[in-house]
């Protein structure tokens, strides 16, 4: 590892030759294939059973990941050596012990047949016990292609919650949409369009404006209607519509009042 300098964005830097990975599950598997392409000399990823000490002692960084409820047992079971990392979210840094420690959290969903280049353009929470030690998370991020932001151990649940919010509850969401279609002949491919373009419309535009349908236009009665629909079909879902109506309705009333506003 040479010496920090500054990047062009002005926050330290630090040229990472050769990083160690424990864990042998999708993320590690995407991030030491990634790190590879970037040119990084990569030992590993190693799997719980490994002894890869001996490596660890000549590498820049070890980056873990593993599980959350493992992280404090594999990092007490490594020796004190090169600056310790995770990749959890939500998990502070007090979890890798006393040496010099980092975290770095892709804001990206890892599915079990990723794509080549799946973390690329994608965010990642970074944070460091030290300066040299947040130098060492953004650099990971930057080959890795993100672009890396701090978050502080305070807010790191928080923004966690954000993010399965964002990707997982979405996939549950449009899992109940589709169990409905399913009754009515509606195939899963004939939803897509419509979920892309409401997803690119929230990001283009943010959710007030890019709210459609008929609470938004305070159409009741139609309301009613899915609502009665969803009774009948798919009642286990019941709560979830209902839950999501009065959610959309709060959305709508702040739309309508900054519009007055304006």
């Amino acid at each position: 590892m040479r010496e920090l300098d500054q990047a062009r964005n002005g926050h330290p830097h630090v040229a990472l030759d050769r990083v160690a990975i424990l864990g042998r599950g999708r993320l590690g598997s995407a991030i030491a294939t990634a790190l590879g392409d970037a040119g990084v000399e990569v030992d590993g990823p190693y799997g719980h059973r490994d002894s890869p000490a001996a490596l660890i002692e000549r590498v820049d960084a070890v980056l873990l990941c593993v599980p959350d409820s493992e992280i404090a047992t594999v990092a007490a079971g490594l020796a004190p050596g090169a600056p310790l990392g995770h990749c959890s979210g939500a998990t502070g840094l007090d979890a890798l012990g006393v040496g010099e420690a980092f975290s770095l959290h892709p804001l990206m969903t890892v599915p079990a047949q990723a794509t080549p280049g799946v973390l690329q353009g994608a965010g990642a929470a970074v944070a460091g016990s030290s300066p040299s030690a947040i130098a060492i998370a953004r650099s990971l991020a930057e080959l890795l292609g993100m672009r890396p932001i701090v978050i502080d151990d305070a807010d790191r649940v928080a923004y966690h919650a954000a993010a399965s919010i964002a990707s997982n509850f979405l996939v549950t969401l449009e899992d109940a949409a589709e169990r409905i279609a399913a009754t009515a002949g509606l195939p899963r491919e004939l939803l897509e369009p419509l979920v892309r373009a409401s997803v690119d419309n929230w990001a283009r535009l943010g959710a007030a404006r890019a709210l459609t349908g008929p609470v938004a236009r305070g159409d009741a009665e139609t309301v009613g209607s899915q609502r009665t629909a969803v009774h009948e079909r798919a009642p286990e879902l019941l709560e979830l519509f209902d839950a999501l109506v009065d959610a959309t309705e709060r959305l709508a009333a702040r739309t309508h009042a900054h519009e007055a506003v304006a």
